[in-house]
């Protein structure tokens, strides 16, 4: 029989799975990216956050984590299993068509960014093999936290995010002969340096080979077997197997798990067991993910950006700008516009998980003293820690610098003036125009607008007399003739748009007969206390519409089905009105169109 449990042993699990289930959702819900929170909960609980004050305040050691060796192959496996999400994501044929992204742009910002990085470090250091090595470290980008901001943001298809990831994955390839140039310049390898190197290539271009050749022969009938089964807990097994099988193969010839993970999710992208194996690893990789960002937090040194922070600030702002700069530059000669490679640059330019490893590999070896690796980690975690801010800076500078777009032709074109009383359509979507449609049969005039000019273009296109507007603006509705007109519709599928429009509209003009598309019967009861004469819900009228259909398909006469619906629509309809006690009654103003007035 097992003896009494350490609950120590559990301390730092439990610091993980609170931070995951209690703090990042507090962030969330402040529309605060979940990637800063875990950052800021690992300075937070790490040994130089709360965790340097323990050994004064005992209580705080139950609290923190001091051992940020602990939790790291709980953190790489993060990174390992987001890579294969995004290579699930992803298909071979994708990756081909980016090819001139990962090997031009990819080369180009690793190449340029180094050797201006190492030019500065010379400036400071006066030793070539000390200022490369700088160079190359802080010339990584961060493929965890970037590729986690692409995937939150739905931004992997996007130029700027096709670009990241491109030179993401070349610096993930570009890892090996990096690490074994450091390995040379501190005297650890034997032999010729240019065949010792290529055999390392050799090794990882085989071992890269032998998984695609092998994934591709194996996976499918695996996971076919596997799925035959029916056993949930066996295809999670079948899964993780896959990841950690392909993702050793590649570390042991030198690369990245994560690469490893990313050619796994690669070929599975092409499998019908794709959509499961997602909804498989979807938990497991946000809460692994997550344990990498803490890890990150916790080697932020605290104290000592406290005591240096000019250099600190210096350092972490000429090396975003830096990189930033040169990707900038970069982008045009890769099909992308400045204001992209802006956007891609200020992601790309902090550092990187691998300018951990590379510098450590640096000091072990006695490049690099240990007081200048540590300061060169502050920059690199500090600047990793940035990663939102600086997207959310990005994406204000890529719409700054976007060039401004020609008037769209439908804008141009003008509201006819006032013809006489109409019924004034606002959206010319889906519901817009069925509206229209009817009104059209009925032979009701009318004049339909819409907010967006691609709307309005096509509209006109398919022979539609749509114009464009803003309804907001009570001098274009003037123009529309709202003055004199019958009735205005509101029917585009924006709820706060539409209780604008409404006041506006009523304040304009008391008799105008105003029907409203609303989300819900909340929403509907607002837009009655603002003075819509008409607010019909969706979600009632999809209801009332199955229930019709209902009774119909069970056999109750038609007639008999449409009543039961009218009095059940007219009996929600004052429920709802009943909760808008603040609205003037109208019924004068619940008329046909043919009945209505316009104001004279």
């Amino acid at each position: 029989m097992a003896g009494p449990t350490d609950a120590l042993l559990f301390k730092d699990a439990l610091i993980l799975l609170g931070a995951a289930a209690v703090v990042v959702p507090v962030f969330h819900s402040l529309k605060v990216s979940p990637v800063l929170g875990y950052v800021l909960i690992g300075m937070v609980v790490g040994p130089f956050g709360l965790g340097a004050f323990a050994a004064d305040i005992p209580w705080l050691s139950y609290v923190t984590i001091k051992d940020q060796d602990g939790i790291a192959h709980m953190a790489e496996f993060g990174v390992v299993l987001l890579l294969f999400m995004i290579g699930l994501e992803l298909s071979l044929e994708r990756l081909r068509l980016m090819r001139r992204l990962v090997f031009g742009l990819g080369a180009v910002q690793l190449i340029v960014s180094a050797v201006a990085i190492a030019a500065v470090a010379y400036v400071v250091t006066g030793n070539a093999a000390v200022s490369a090595v700088i160079g190359l470290a802080l010339a990584m980008s961060s493929t965890a936290i970037v590729t986690q901001i692409l995937a939150e943001r739905k931004q992997l298809n996007a130029p700027w995010g096709r670009a990241s990831f491109a030179v993401l994955l070349f610096q993930d390839i570009a890892v090996v002969p990096i690490l074994f140039a450091v390995g040379v310049m501190g005297g650890t390898a034997e032999g010729s340096l240019f065949s010792q190197l290529g055999i390392a290539l050799l090794k990882a271009a085989l071992t890269v080979a032998a998984v695609f050749a092998g994934g591709r022969i194996v996976l499918r009938p695996l996971f076919r077997r596997v799925a035959q089964t029916d056993s949930p807990e066996l295809f999670m097994a079948a899964c993780l197997l896959v990841i950690i099988a392909t993702s050793l193969a590649t570390a042991a010839a030198g690369l990245s798990m994560a690469l490893g993970a990313l050619i796994a999710g690669l070929l599975l992208a092409e499998t019908e067991y794709r959509r499961q194996i997602e909804v498989m690893i979807e938990p497991f990789k946000g809460l692994l993910v997550g344990v990498f960002l803490i890890s990150i937090g916790m080697s932020v040194d605290l104290p000592r950006i406290v005591a240096e922070p000019l250099a600190v600030a210096a350092a972490s702002a000429g090396l975003v700008a830096a990189k930033a700069l040169i990707v900038a530059l970069a982008a045009p000669l890769f099909g992308l516009t400045i204001a992209q490679g802006v956007r891609s640059g200020m992601v790309l330019g902090p550092g990187s998980e691998f300018s951990f490893v590379i510098l450590a590999l640096a000091g072990s070896v006695g490049l690099i003293g240990d007081d200048a690796v540590a300061f060169l980690l502050i920059v690199a975690a500090l600047t990793m820690a940035a990663i939102p801010f600086l997207q959310t800076v990005g994406k204000a500078l890529e719409k700054q610098l976007s060039p401004v777009a020609a008037p769209h032709p439908a804008t141009l074109i003008a509201v006819p003036e006032d013809a006489g009383p109409r019924v004034i359509i606002a959206g010319f979507g889906r519901v817009g125009r069925v509206t229209a449609a009817l009104l059209t049969e009925h032979k009701v005039p009318f004049l339909a607008v819409d907010a967006n000019a691609d709307t309005v273009a096509r509209a006109r296109n398919e022979g539609h007399d749509v114009f464009f507007g803003n309804v907001k603006q009570i001098e274009f509705l003037r123009r529309c003739g709202i003055a004199t007109a019958r009735a205005l519709v509101l029917t585009m599928d924006a709820p706060r748009a539409a209780s604008e429009v409404v006041g506006v509209a009523r304040a304009e003009r008391a008799d105008l007969q105003i029907i409203v598309r609303a989300r819900d019967a909340d929403h509907a009861a607002e837009l009655y206390r603002l003075g819509a004469t008409d607010a019909v819900p969706e979600t009632v009228e999809s209801s009332l519409q199955l229930g019709e259909a209902v009774l119909v398909d069970v056999g109750v006469p038609m007639g008999l089905a449409i009543a039961s619906i009218h009095e059940k629509r007219a009996e929600i309809r004052a429920s709802i009105q009943a909760a808008a006690p603040q609205m003037e009654v109208r019924v004068a103003a619940r008329r046909s169109l043919r009945d209505a007035k316009p104001k004279t």
